[in-house]
């Protein structure tokens, strides 16, 4: 086991991480979470790794304990750890002007003292989130489940930690060596295998840093030419798979979260109204809308 901390930007309670991940139903059965620390399988620099995260007073942050599949770690694996989870969790995200404007609206002010140092706990990875994507469109969270356990379970990527197995989901390499017919067969729907298939063949030659980085319209449309992906689920993929929070997709759960919030039946264009101060930051409001319901 390999033991390093992760420093995250304050303010940060990985207290409310745990509890909207224990509830995630796209990563359900994948972890543990066990008093105040989890323990997860993930994929990083072509291999699999299990670590157990707990929050870390004295750094700010977390502790990462880290067990492998084999080979200890090398230097360039830990780094590629470090990178995922921190992407994962948000640790970066400084949530000072998200604070700051959320503090002038009266009805969302109590929502930041509830959730008061949460980070958006992403998907694992853009790639997870964009197949979780393809996989739910108009079906039913428990079946899409079911099909994403069977991508998994198509390859080893299986750390054991105090006797209990943890299943990484595959990285796009391993996705992109199954022939699409083979896709197609484990999640049992053609068409579903073959988005799937195209995306993570298009996806070998994406720039994850450039989607990142780039304006968000030319990050958007890189994703609108993904086979599956509309503009919803590009919106989607944006803010939980990449952390950016510019737009807010105005579905039902949303504006009942939000009617909830601010006391009254609000229709999807006050919705949208609504968050329009929160700028850059509107993704962020409306996830703390849905947590807060």
């Amino acid at each position: 086991m390999t033991t390093f901390t992760l420093p995250a930007t304050p303010p940060f309670d990985f207290a409310p991480q745990l509890s909207f991940l224990t509830g995630f139903r796209p990563t359900a059965g994948e972890q543990q979470v066990a008093g105040s620390s989890l323990t997860k399988a993930l994929r990083a620099n072509g291999r699999t790794f299990a670590v157990r995260l707990a929050a870390d007073d004295a750094a700010e942050g977390l502790r990462c304990d880290l067990w492998t599949d084999g080979e200890p770690p090398s230097e360039d694996d830990i780094e590629a750890v470090r990178r995922q989870i921190t992407s994962w969790l948000s640790l970066d995200d400084d949530l000072g002007e998200f604070y700051e404007i959320g503090r002038r609206d009266p009805a969302f002010a109590p929502v930041i003292d509830r959730l008061y140092g949460y980070h958006q706990a992403k998907f694992p990875s853009p790639l997870e989130n964009a197949v979780w994507a393809i996989l739910s469109q108009r079906t039913a969270l428990p079946v899409a489940a079911k099909e994403k356990q069977a991508l998994s379970e198509a390859f080893g990527n299986v750390v054991t930690v105090d006797g209990v197995d943890y299943r990484a989901f595959p990285d796009v390499e391993q996705l992109a060596s199954l022939a699409p017919g083979r896709i197609a067969e484990l999640v049992g729907n053609i068409r579903k295998g073959e988005y799937l298939s195209g995306t993570v063949r298009a996806w070998l030659d994406l720039d994850e840093d450039h989607l990142r980085t780039a304006p968000y319209e030319e990050a958007k449309e890189i994703l609108l030419g993904l086979p599956g992906i509309g503009p919803w689920s590009a919106t989607f993929i944006l803010i939980r798979g990449f952390g950016r929070t510019d737009e807010v997709p105005t579905e039902k759960q949303l504006v009942t979260a939000a009617s909830r919030v601010y006391g009254r039946p609000l229709s999807p264009a006050e919705v949208h109204e609504l968050g329009k101060p929160y700028g850059r930051w509107a993704g962020y409001w409306a996830h703390y809308l849905r947590i807060a319901s």
